[in-house]
Protein backbone atom coordinates (compact mmCIF):
# COMPACT_ATOMS: atom_id res chain seq x y z
CA UNK A 1 0.00 0.00 0.00
CA UNK A 2 1.16 3.72 -0.83
CA UNK A 3 0.01 6.84 0.29
CA UNK A 4 -0.99 8.71 -2.59
CA UNK A 5 0.81 12.00 -3.96
CA UNK A 6 -0.07 15.39 -2.70
CA UNK A 7 -1.79 17.86 -5.19
CA UNK A 8 1.11 19.77 -6.85
CA UNK A 9 -0.47 23.05 -4.86
CA UNK A 10 0.53 21.49 -1.65
CA UNK A 11 3.49 19.91 -2.97
CA UNK A 12 4.75 23.43 -3.60
CA UNK A 13 3.30 24.23 0.32
CA UNK A 14 5.72 21.72 1.79
CA UNK A 15 8.45 23.11 -0.78
CA UNK A 16 8.61 26.39 0.18
CA UNK A 17 8.03 26.00 3.47
CA UNK A 18 11.39 23.68 3.53
CA UNK A 19 13.02 26.09 1.61
CA UNK A 20 12.36 29.25 4.09
CA UNK A 21 13.19 27.33 6.75
CA UNK A 22 16.53 26.22 5.24
CA UNK A 23 17.58 30.21 5.01
CA UNK A 24 15.47 30.62 8.44
CA UNK A 25 18.42 28.45 9.97
CA UNK A 26 21.00 31.36 9.61
CA UNK A 27 18.67 33.44 11.11
CA UNK A 28 18.01 31.12 14.02
CA UNK A 29 21.97 30.59 14.64
CA UNK A 30 22.25 34.51 14.66
CA UNK A 31 20.44 34.39 17.54
CA UNK A 32 22.34 34.39 20.74
CA UNK A 33 21.16 33.30 24.25
CA UNK A 34 19.60 36.12 25.33
CA UNK A 35 17.64 36.79 22.13
CA UNK A 36 16.47 33.38 22.17
CA UNK A 37 15.48 33.76 25.64
CA UNK A 38 13.46 36.95 24.25
CA UNK A 39 11.78 34.88 21.87
CA UNK A 40 10.23 32.24 24.38
CA UNK A 41 9.09 35.23 26.70
CA UNK A 42 7.58 36.16 23.85
CA UNK A 43 5.97 32.89 23.05
CA UNK A 44 5.27 32.58 26.78
CA UNK A 45 2.89 36.31 26.39
CA UNK A 46 1.60 35.08 22.69
CA UNK A 47 0.22 31.59 24.71
CA UNK A 48 -1.23 33.95 27.20
CA UNK A 49 -3.04 36.21 24.51
CA UNK A 50 -4.44 32.55 23.18
CA UNK A 51 -4.83 30.67 25.96
CA UNK A 52 -9.26 31.39 25.79
CA UNK A 53 -9.14 30.58 21.81
CA UNK A 54 -6.65 27.61 22.72
CA UNK A 55 -9.68 26.16 24.66
CA UNK A 56 -12.31 26.93 22.90
CA UNK A 57 -11.05 25.74 19.84
CA UNK A 58 -9.98 22.42 21.77
CA UNK A 59 -13.69 22.08 22.85
CA UNK A 60 -15.30 22.50 19.63
CA UNK A 61 -13.36 19.44 17.91
CA UNK A 62 -13.55 17.43 20.92
CA UNK A 63 -17.31 18.45 21.22
CA UNK A 64 -17.60 19.38 24.93
CA UNK A 65 -20.20 21.85 25.79
CA UNK A 66 -19.83 24.79 27.52
CA UNK A 67 -20.02 24.91 31.28
CA UNK A 68 -18.44 21.23 31.33
CA UNK A 69 -16.43 20.42 33.94
CA UNK A 70 -14.30 18.83 31.72
CA UNK A 71 -12.82 21.62 30.03
CA UNK A 72 -10.61 21.46 32.73
CA UNK A 73 -8.61 19.11 31.06
CA UNK A 74 -8.03 21.08 27.65
CA UNK A 75 -6.65 24.64 30.30
CA UNK A 76 -4.32 22.27 31.89
CA UNK A 77 -3.34 20.35 28.96
CA UNK A 78 -3.01 22.72 26.53
CA UNK A 79 -2.01 26.39 27.07
CA UNK A 80 -0.97 25.67 30.95
CA UNK A 81 1.99 23.40 30.27
CA UNK A 82 3.22 25.61 27.55
CA UNK A 83 3.12 28.64 29.76
CA UNK A 84 5.51 26.59 32.81
CA UNK A 85 7.92 25.24 29.64
CA UNK A 86 8.40 28.31 27.94
CA UNK A 87 9.72 30.03 31.79
CA UNK A 88 11.41 26.98 32.60
CA UNK A 89 13.10 26.90 29.60
CA UNK A 90 13.95 30.73 29.73
CA UNK A 91 15.25 30.27 32.74
CA UNK A 92 17.56 27.73 31.67
CA UNK A 93 18.50 29.92 28.30
CA UNK A 94 19.19 32.50 31.23
CA UNK A 95 21.53 30.75 33.51
CA UNK A 96 23.57 29.89 30.42
CA UNK A 97 23.95 33.29 29.79
CA UNK A 98 25.35 33.72 33.46
CA UNK A 99 27.80 31.46 33.19
CA UNK A 100 25.60 28.65 34.99
CA UNK A 101 24.45 25.61 34.79
CA UNK A 102 20.95 24.95 33.82
CA UNK A 103 20.91 22.69 36.95
CA UNK A 104 22.25 24.92 39.62
CA UNK A 105 18.95 25.96 40.86
CA UNK A 106 18.14 22.27 41.70
CA UNK A 107 18.90 19.78 44.11
CA UNK A 108 21.02 16.90 43.02
CA UNK A 109 20.32 13.48 44.98
CA UNK A 110 21.01 9.75 45.28
CA UNK A 111 18.44 7.14 43.52
CA UNK A 112 19.38 3.20 43.77
CA UNK A 113 21.88 1.76 41.52
CA UNK A 114 23.95 4.75 42.08
CA UNK A 115 22.27 7.25 40.38
CA UNK A 116 21.56 10.71 40.42
CA UNK A 117 18.55 12.07 40.82
CA UNK A 118 17.86 15.62 40.21
CA UNK A 119 14.84 16.95 42.38
CA UNK A 120 12.42 18.89 40.09
CA UNK A 121 9.53 19.11 42.05
CA UNK A 122 8.81 20.96 44.30
CA UNK A 123 11.08 23.98 42.40
CA UNK A 124 10.19 27.09 44.60
CA UNK A 125 7.43 28.08 47.09
CA UNK A 126 4.57 28.12 44.21
CA UNK A 127 4.99 24.76 43.67
CA UNK A 128 5.38 23.34 47.06
CA UNK A 129 1.67 25.11 48.35
CA UNK A 130 -0.13 24.63 44.36
CA UNK A 131 1.15 20.87 44.08
CA UNK A 132 1.61 20.10 47.72
CA UNK A 133 2.46 16.74 48.50
CA UNK A 134 3.84 15.66 45.13
CA UNK A 135 7.06 15.51 44.04
CA UNK A 136 9.59 14.80 40.64
CA UNK A 137 13.02 13.48 40.07
CA UNK A 138 14.75 12.78 36.97
CA UNK A 139 16.79 9.77 37.40
CA UNK A 140 20.31 9.79 35.23
CA UNK A 141 21.92 6.36 34.37
CA UNK A 142 23.75 4.42 36.55
CA UNK A 143 27.75 5.62 36.11
CA UNK A 144 26.73 9.49 35.14
CA UNK A 145 28.25 11.29 38.25
CA UNK A 146 26.98 14.99 39.29
CA UNK A 147 29.87 16.41 37.97
CA UNK A 148 28.48 15.48 34.45
CA UNK A 149 24.89 16.28 34.79
CA UNK A 150 26.02 19.54 35.54
CA UNK A 151 28.69 19.89 32.98
CA UNK A 152 26.30 18.83 30.30
CA UNK A 153 22.75 20.04 31.21
CA UNK A 154 21.68 22.60 28.23
CA UNK A 155 22.72 20.27 25.32
CA UNK A 156 22.36 22.43 22.51
CA UNK A 157 21.79 25.57 23.71
CA UNK A 158 25.59 25.63 24.97
CA UNK A 159 26.37 26.16 21.35
CA UNK A 160 23.27 28.22 19.63
CA UNK A 161 25.75 29.10 16.64
CA UNK A 162 25.96 25.13 15.86
CA UNK A 163 22.59 24.69 14.05
CA UNK A 164 21.23 21.27 13.06
CA UNK A 165 19.41 21.96 9.58
CA UNK A 166 15.77 21.68 9.22
CA UNK A 167 13.78 18.91 11.31
CA UNK A 168 10.16 18.18 11.09
CA UNK A 169 7.69 17.68 13.97
CA UNK A 170 4.73 15.34 13.04
CA UNK A 171 1.99 17.15 15.59
CA UNK A 172 -0.51 14.71 17.69
CA UNK A 173 -4.09 15.11 17.73
CA UNK A 174 -5.24 14.11 21.27
CA UNK A 175 -3.71 16.46 23.62
CA UNK A 176 -3.05 19.97 22.09
CA UNK A 177 -0.38 21.22 24.22
CA UNK A 178 2.24 18.34 22.45
CA UNK A 179 2.81 19.82 19.43
CA UNK A 180 3.72 23.39 20.35
CA UNK A 181 6.13 21.64 23.35
CA UNK A 182 7.69 19.28 20.42
CA UNK A 183 8.43 22.08 18.03
CA UNK A 184 10.12 24.32 21.45
CA UNK A 185 12.41 20.80 22.28
CA UNK A 186 13.56 20.49 18.51
CA UNK A 187 14.29 24.49 18.81
CA UNK A 188 16.18 24.93 22.15
CA UNK A 189 17.25 21.04 23.10
CA UNK A 190 18.47 19.85 19.78
CA UNK A 191 19.19 23.69 17.58
CA UNK A 192 16.88 22.58 14.29
CA UNK A 193 14.15 24.87 12.59
CA UNK A 194 10.87 23.53 12.60
CA UNK A 195 8.57 22.02 10.26
CA UNK A 196 5.48 21.54 12.17
CA UNK A 197 3.28 19.10 10.44
CA UNK A 198 -0.23 18.75 12.43
CA UNK A 199 -2.59 16.13 13.24
CA UNK A 200 -5.38 16.60 10.50
CA UNK A 201 -7.82 16.52 13.89
CA UNK A 202 -6.10 19.71 15.35
CA UNK A 203 -6.96 21.38 12.05
CA UNK A 204 -8.90 23.73 14.17
CA UNK A 205 -6.10 25.22 16.20
CA UNK A 206 -4.14 25.97 13.18
CA UNK A 207 -4.79 29.72 13.83
CA UNK A 208 -4.18 29.47 17.72
CA UNK A 209 -1.01 27.69 17.10
CA UNK A 210 -0.15 30.17 14.37
CA UNK A 211 -0.68 33.26 16.66
CA UNK A 212 1.87 30.95 19.70
CA UNK A 213 4.36 30.60 17.46
CA UNK A 214 4.44 33.42 15.50
CA UNK A 215 7.65 35.03 17.52
CA UNK A 216 9.04 32.07 16.16
CA UNK A 217 7.67 32.15 12.82
CA UNK A 218 8.85 35.29 12.33
CA UNK A 219 12.18 35.05 12.63
CA UNK A 220 12.48 32.00 10.09
CA UNK A 221 12.64 29.14 13.03
CA UNK A 222 9.26 27.48 12.58
CA UNK A 223 7.00 26.86 9.89
CA UNK A 224 2.83 25.03 10.52
CA UNK A 225 1.53 22.96 7.86
CA UNK A 226 -1.82 21.17 7.47
CA UNK A 227 -2.73 18.40 5.31
CA UNK A 228 -3.00 14.31 5.39
CA UNK A 229 -0.79 11.00 4.96
CA UNK A 230 0.37 12.92 2.08
CA UNK A 231 1.76 16.01 2.78
CA UNK A 232 3.56 14.26 5.88
CA UNK A 233 4.92 11.55 3.97
CA UNK A 234 6.33 14.71 1.64
CA UNK A 235 7.54 16.04 4.34
CA UNK A 236 9.57 13.70 6.36
CA UNK A 237 11.13 12.41 2.72
CA UNK A 238 11.81 15.77 1.66
CA UNK A 239 16.04 15.84 0.85
CA UNK A 240 16.63 19.09 2.58
CA UNK A 241 14.94 17.46 6.19
CA UNK A 242 17.60 16.50 8.40
CA UNK A 243 15.30 14.72 11.58
CA UNK A 244 12.26 13.81 12.24
CA UNK A 245 10.17 13.57 15.23
CA UNK A 246 6.57 12.10 15.74
CA UNK A 247 3.86 11.18 18.18
CA UNK A 248 2.10 8.66 17.85
CA UNK A 249 1.54 5.01 17.66
CA UNK A 250 4.41 2.04 17.11
CA UNK A 251 2.07 1.03 14.36
CA UNK A 252 2.04 4.71 13.07
CA UNK A 253 5.70 5.08 13.40
CA UNK A 254 6.66 1.26 11.90
CA UNK A 255 3.85 2.79 8.95
CA UNK A 256 6.29 6.22 8.16
CA UNK A 257 9.94 4.39 8.97
CA UNK A 258 8.92 1.16 7.10
CA UNK A 259 5.91 1.45 5.04
CA UNK A 260 2.86 -0.19 4.84
CA UNK A 261 1.76 -3.96 3.84
CA UNK A 262 3.92 -6.81 3.58
CA UNK A 263 6.66 -4.88 1.61
CA UNK A 264 6.85 -2.13 5.41
CA UNK A 265 6.73 -5.62 6.82
CA UNK A 266 9.78 -7.47 4.85
CA UNK A 267 11.91 -4.38 5.19
CA UNK A 268 11.29 -4.24 9.30
CA UNK A 269 12.63 -7.46 9.01
CA UNK A 270 15.53 -7.02 7.69
CA UNK A 271 16.41 -3.93 9.38
CA UNK A 272 16.28 -1.67 5.97
CA UNK A 273 13.92 1.59 6.48
CA UNK A 274 12.00 3.11 3.92
CA UNK A 275 12.68 6.49 5.74
CA UNK A 276 16.41 7.04 5.97
CA UNK A 277 16.29 10.42 7.85
CA UNK A 278 17.06 10.17 11.40
CA UNK A 279 13.92 9.83 13.63
CA UNK A 280 12.83 10.39 17.76
CA UNK A 281 9.72 9.81 19.06
CA UNK A 282 7.69 9.56 21.97
CA UNK A 283 4.97 6.89 21.25
CA UNK A 284 2.20 4.97 23.48
CA UNK A 285 1.66 1.30 24.95
CA UNK A 286 -0.47 -0.34 27.74
CA UNK A 287 0.26 1.72 30.93
CA UNK A 288 -0.26 -0.64 34.02
CA UNK A 289 -1.74 1.08 37.31
CA UNK A 290 -0.37 -1.90 39.74
CA UNK A 291 -2.24 -1.97 43.06
CA UNK A 292 -0.41 -3.20 45.89
CA UNK A 293 -2.60 -4.60 48.83
CA UNK A 294 -2.80 -2.92 52.25
CA UNK A 295 -5.72 -2.01 54.66
CA UNK A 296 -7.56 0.93 53.35
CA UNK A 297 -10.16 2.98 54.19
CA UNK A 298 -13.66 3.04 52.42
CA UNK A 299 -12.72 6.58 51.52
CA UNK A 300 -9.24 5.11 50.61
CA UNK A 301 -10.67 2.71 48.08
CA UNK A 302 -13.28 5.42 46.44
CA UNK A 303 -10.75 7.45 46.30
CA UNK A 304 -8.19 5.50 44.25
CA UNK A 305 -10.78 3.94 42.28
CA UNK A 306 -11.78 7.52 41.17
CA UNK A 307 -7.79 8.05 40.52
CA UNK A 308 -8.04 4.75 38.32
CA UNK A 309 -10.50 5.85 36.02
CA UNK A 310 -9.20 9.34 35.97
CA UNK A 311 -6.06 8.16 34.75
CA UNK A 312 -8.38 5.47 31.93
CA UNK A 313 -10.91 8.25 30.86
CA UNK A 314 -8.73 11.51 30.92
CA UNK A 315 -9.54 13.37 27.91
CA UNK A 316 -11.88 10.40 26.61
CA UNK A 317 -9.27 7.30 26.93
CA UNK A 318 -7.25 8.99 23.76
CA UNK A 319 -4.05 9.58 26.03
CA UNK A 320 -0.65 7.77 25.18
CA UNK A 321 0.08 7.55 28.93
CA UNK A 322 -3.81 6.29 29.98
CA UNK A 323 -3.86 3.67 32.12
CA UNK A 324 -4.93 0.18 30.73
CA UNK A 325 -4.81 -2.41 32.98
CA UNK A 326 -5.63 -2.29 36.58
CA UNK A 327 -3.00 -5.08 38.46
CA UNK A 328 -4.40 -6.32 41.66
CA UNK A 329 -3.50 -8.83 43.99
CA UNK A 330 -5.93 -12.15 44.22
CA UNK A 331 -4.91 -12.55 47.72
CA UNK A 332 -6.48 -9.07 48.65
CA UNK A 333 -9.07 -9.05 51.32
CA UNK A 334 -10.71 -5.80 49.46
CA UNK A 335 -10.20 -6.59 46.00
CA UNK A 336 -13.90 -7.17 46.05
CA UNK A 337 -15.19 -3.56 47.78
CA UNK A 338 -12.39 -1.79 45.47
CA UNK A 339 -13.98 -3.26 42.04
CA UNK A 340 -17.30 -2.55 42.80
CA UNK A 341 -16.21 1.14 43.54
CA UNK A 342 -14.02 1.06 40.14
CA UNK A 343 -17.07 -0.24 38.33
CA UNK A 344 -19.35 2.49 40.04
CA UNK A 345 -16.86 5.19 38.87
CA UNK A 346 -16.05 3.95 35.12
CA UNK A 347 -20.13 3.83 35.30
CA UNK A 348 -20.94 7.40 36.38
CA UNK A 349 -18.09 9.21 35.48
CA UNK A 350 -18.67 12.37 32.90
CA UNK A 351 -20.06 10.96 29.32
CA UNK A 352 -18.33 12.78 26.09
CA UNK A 353 -18.26 12.01 22.65
CA UNK A 354 -15.80 9.72 20.90
CA UNK A 355 -14.18 12.51 19.24
CA UNK A 356 -10.88 10.52 18.01
CA UNK A 357 -10.82 8.51 14.64
CA UNK A 358 -11.42 4.79 15.10
CA UNK A 359 -12.47 4.96 18.61
CA UNK A 360 -15.84 2.86 17.96
CA UNK A 361 -13.84 0.28 15.71
CA UNK A 362 -11.23 -0.46 18.45
CA UNK A 363 -13.93 -0.52 21.25
CA UNK A 364 -15.50 -3.03 19.38
CA UNK A 365 -12.39 -5.43 18.27
CA UNK A 366 -11.88 -5.10 22.74
CA UNK A 367 -15.09 -6.82 22.77
CA UNK A 368 -14.86 -9.61 20.10
CA UNK A 369 -11.41 -10.30 21.99
CA UNK A 370 -13.35 -10.53 25.51
CA UNK A 371 -17.14 -11.52 25.26
CA UNK A 372 -17.29 -11.56 29.02
CA UNK A 373 -16.51 -7.74 29.03
CA UNK A 374 -19.24 -5.45 30.69
CA UNK A 375 -20.14 -2.63 28.99
CA UNK A 376 -20.82 0.54 31.42
CA UNK A 377 -22.14 3.38 29.95
CA UNK A 378 -20.15 3.29 26.55
CA UNK A 379 -16.79 2.08 28.38
CA UNK A 380 -15.39 -1.64 28.34
CA UNK A 381 -13.90 -3.11 31.78
CA UNK A 382 -12.62 -6.68 30.93
CA UNK A 383 -12.45 -8.37 34.96
CA UNK A 384 -11.02 -11.95 35.52
CA UNK A 385 -8.41 -11.88 32.82
CA UNK A 386 -6.36 -14.96 32.72
CA UNK A 387 -2.50 -14.21 33.71
CA UNK A 388 -2.03 -17.16 31.46
CA UNK A 389 -3.55 -16.29 28.65
CA UNK A 390 -4.15 -12.72 29.12
CA UNK A 391 -4.86 -11.87 25.39
CA UNK A 392 -4.43 -8.69 23.44
CA UNK A 393 -5.08 -6.04 26.33
CA UNK A 394 -1.71 -6.38 27.54
CA UNK A 395 0.06 -5.94 23.80
CA UNK A 396 -3.14 -3.38 22.17
CA UNK A 397 -3.00 -0.08 22.79
CA UNK A 398 -6.76 0.85 22.43
CA UNK A 399 -6.46 4.43 22.67
CA UNK A 400 -10.45 4.17 23.91
CA UNK A 401 -12.42 3.91 27.06
CA UNK A 402 -11.66 0.02 27.80
CA UNK A 403 -10.41 -0.94 31.07
CA UNK A 404 -8.77 -4.03 32.35
CA UNK A 405 -8.21 -6.12 35.58
CA UNK A 406 -5.22 -8.60 35.56
CA UNK A 407 -5.07 -10.52 38.81
CA UNK A 408 -1.93 -12.20 40.76
CA UNK A 409 -1.46 -13.98 43.61
CA UNK A 410 0.76 -13.10 46.51
CA UNK A 411 0.65 -10.61 49.74
CA UNK A 412 2.48 -7.06 49.44
CA UNK A 413 5.74 -7.83 49.15
CA UNK A 414 5.02 -11.08 46.25
CA UNK A 415 2.68 -9.84 44.84
CA UNK A 416 4.85 -6.73 44.14
CA UNK A 417 7.55 -8.39 42.52
CA UNK A 418 5.49 -10.13 40.37
CA UNK A 419 3.71 -7.27 38.92
CA UNK A 420 6.88 -5.63 38.57
CA UNK A 421 8.38 -8.69 36.33
CA UNK A 422 4.64 -8.46 34.53
CA UNK A 423 4.78 -5.28 33.86
CA UNK A 424 8.16 -5.09 32.28
CA UNK A 425 7.61 -8.39 30.23
CA UNK A 426 4.54 -8.70 29.49
CA UNK A 427 2.94 -5.34 28.69
CA UNK A 428 3.86 -3.56 25.28
CA UNK A 429 5.53 -0.42 25.75
CA UNK A 430 7.56 1.60 27.99
CA UNK A 431 5.86 5.05 28.88
CA UNK A 432 4.51 5.03 31.87
CA UNK A 433 3.87 2.66 34.92
CA UNK A 434 1.61 3.71 37.94
CA UNK A 435 2.01 2.22 41.39
CA UNK A 436 -0.83 2.98 44.15
CA UNK A 437 0.10 1.86 47.51
CA UNK A 438 -0.73 2.72 51.08
CA UNK A 439 1.96 4.56 52.96
CA UNK A 440 1.92 2.28 55.77
CA UNK A 441 2.71 -0.42 52.73
CA UNK A 442 5.31 1.60 51.21
CA UNK A 443 6.70 1.79 54.94
CA UNK A 444 6.74 -1.82 55.49
CA UNK A 445 7.89 -2.51 52.10
CA UNK A 446 11.34 -0.54 52.96
CA UNK A 447 14.26 -0.72 50.38
CA UNK A 448 12.30 -3.27 48.11
CA UNK A 449 9.83 -0.26 47.18
CA UNK A 450 12.78 2.06 45.97
CA UNK A 451 14.06 -1.65 44.25
CA UNK A 452 10.84 -2.13 42.25
CA UNK A 453 10.75 1.54 41.37
CA UNK A 454 14.42 1.27 40.17
CA UNK A 455 13.54 -2.06 38.57
CA UNK A 456 10.75 -0.50 36.72
CA UNK A 457 11.56 -0.04 33.08
CA UNK A 458 9.36 2.57 32.35
CA UNK A 459 10.29 6.33 31.39
CA UNK A 460 8.08 7.68 33.92
CA UNK A 461 7.01 5.86 37.47
CA UNK A 462 4.38 7.49 39.14
CA UNK A 463 3.65 6.66 42.71
CA UNK A 464 0.44 7.69 43.91
CA UNK A 465 0.37 9.76 41.22
CA UNK A 466 -0.86 9.61 37.68
CA UNK A 467 2.40 9.62 35.38
CA UNK A 468 0.39 12.50 33.69
CA UNK A 469 2.12 14.87 36.46
CA UNK A 470 5.54 14.28 34.71
CA UNK A 471 3.85 15.33 31.69
CA UNK A 472 3.13 18.69 32.81
CA UNK A 473 6.37 18.88 35.12
CA UNK A 474 8.07 21.03 32.56
CA UNK A 475 11.83 20.66 34.54
CA UNK A 476 10.83 16.78 34.48
CA UNK A 477 11.81 14.41 31.42
CA UNK A 478 8.86 12.83 28.90
CA UNK A 479 9.74 9.66 26.98
CA UNK A 480 10.18 5.94 27.00
CA UNK A 481 12.53 4.32 28.56
CA UNK A 482 15.53 4.45 26.97
CA UNK A 483 17.14 1.51 24.56
CA UNK A 484 14.73 1.53 21.77
CA UNK A 485 15.27 0.55 18.40
CA UNK A 486 13.93 1.23 15.02
CA UNK A 487 13.10 -1.43 14.58
CA UNK A 488 11.85 -2.39 18.06
CA UNK A 489 10.49 1.04 18.54
CA UNK A 490 7.77 0.19 21.55
CA UNK A 491 7.00 3.54 23.41
CA UNK A 492 9.50 5.44 21.07
CA UNK A 493 13.20 7.08 21.12
CA UNK A 494 14.27 9.78 23.09
CA UNK A 495 12.84 12.81 25.34
CA UNK A 496 10.98 15.63 24.72
CA UNK A 497 10.01 18.70 27.62
CA UNK A 498 13.51 18.03 29.77
CA UNK A 499 13.45 22.13 30.25
CA UNK A 500 16.71 22.11 32.30
CA UNK A 501 17.97 20.63 29.02
CA UNK A 502 19.46 17.65 30.84
CA UNK A 503 21.71 15.15 28.44
CA UNK A 504 20.26 11.61 28.29
CA UNK A 505 18.20 11.12 31.20
CA UNK A 506 16.94 7.53 32.07
CA UNK A 507 13.35 7.69 33.57
CA UNK A 508 11.47 10.85 35.44
CA UNK A 509 10.09 9.26 39.18
CA UNK A 510 6.96 10.81 40.39
CA UNK A 511 4.94 10.64 43.79
CA UNK A 512 2.04 12.19 45.34
CA UNK A 513 -0.11 12.04 48.28
CA UNK A 514 -2.20 8.72 49.36
CA UNK A 515 -5.18 10.55 50.07
CA UNK A 516 -6.55 14.31 49.37
CA UNK A 517 -6.81 16.73 51.99
CA UNK A 518 -8.27 17.22 54.68
CA UNK A 519 -7.34 13.56 55.51
CA UNK A 520 -4.07 13.46 54.35
CA UNK A 521 -3.33 15.58 57.05
CA UNK A 522 -5.57 13.49 59.48
CA UNK A 523 -3.55 10.28 58.68
CA UNK A 524 -0.24 12.15 59.29
CA UNK A 525 0.79 13.07 55.21
CA UNK A 526 2.26 16.47 54.64
CA UNK A 527 0.38 17.12 51.84
CA UNK A 528 -2.34 19.93 51.91
CA UNK A 529 -3.68 19.07 47.72
CA UNK A 530 -7.03 18.07 47.78
CA UNK A 531 -9.12 16.20 44.92
CA UNK A 532 -6.66 17.19 41.74
CA UNK A 533 -8.05 18.79 38.93
CA UNK A 534 -7.29 16.86 36.64
CA UNK A 535 -9.70 14.08 38.09
CA UNK A 536 -12.39 13.48 35.58
CA UNK A 537 -14.75 13.09 38.89
CA UNK A 538 -13.48 16.96 40.09
CA UNK A 539 -16.48 19.18 39.84
CA UNK A 540 -14.31 22.46 39.73
CA UNK A 541 -12.02 21.75 37.46
CA UNK A 542 -12.63 23.82 34.41
CA UNK A 543 -12.61 26.49 36.64
CA UNK A 544 -9.46 25.66 38.45
CA UNK A 545 -8.16 25.15 35.10
CA UNK A 546 -8.43 28.53 33.89
CA UNK A 547 -7.45 30.02 37.41
CA UNK A 548 -3.74 27.65 36.82
CA UNK A 549 -3.68 28.80 33.87
CA UNK A 550 -3.87 32.63 34.59
CA UNK A 551 -1.65 31.85 37.47
CA UNK A 552 1.12 30.07 35.04
CA UNK A 553 0.70 33.38 32.82
CA UNK A 554 1.74 35.61 35.89
CA UNK A 555 2.64 33.94 38.77
CA UNK A 556 2.01 35.73 42.05
CA UNK A 557 0.44 35.65 45.53
CA UNK A 558 -2.94 37.53 45.00
CA UNK A 559 -4.09 34.68 42.43
CA UNK A 560 -3.92 31.65 45.55
CA UNK A 561 -6.76 32.59 47.17
CA UNK A 562 -9.08 31.80 44.33
CA UNK A 563 -7.48 28.88 43.55
CA UNK A 564 -7.07 27.41 46.50
CA UNK A 565 -11.20 28.01 47.00
CA UNK A 566 -12.12 26.71 43.80
CA UNK A 567 -9.72 23.60 43.86
CA UNK A 568 -11.15 22.82 46.86
CA UNK A 569 -14.54 22.31 46.14
CA UNK A 570 -13.48 20.09 43.46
Amino acid sequence: MTTPAPPAEQVAAVDRAVAELARGEAAWAACDLARRRQLLEQVHAATTRQAEAWVRAAAAYKDLPDGSPLLGEEWISGPYPVLTATAALAASARALEEGRSPVDDFSLGKAPGGRVAVRVLPHGVYDRLLLSGFSAEVWMPPGVTAEEVREHAGLALRRPAGTAGVGVVLGAGNITSIPVLDVLYELYANNRVVALKLNPVTDGLLDVFCAVLAPLIDVGAVRVLTGGADIGTRLVHHPAVRHVHMTGSATTHDAIVFGTGAEGAARKKDGTPLLATPVTSELGGVSPIIVVPGAWSDADLRFQAEHVVTQRLHNGGYNCVAGQVVVISADWAQKGRFLAYLRETLSKAPRRPAYYPGSDDRLMRALESYPGAEVLDERVLIAGIDAQEPGPVLTTEYFAPVLGVLELPGDASAFLSTAVRTANEDFAGTLGVNVIAHPHTIAGLGAAMDDAIAELRYGTVAVNAWTAVGYLTATASWGAFPGHTLDDVQSGIGVVHNAILLDGPERTVVRGPFRPAPRSLLHGELSLSPKPPWFVTNRTSATTGRLLTDFAAAPRWSALPAIFASALRG
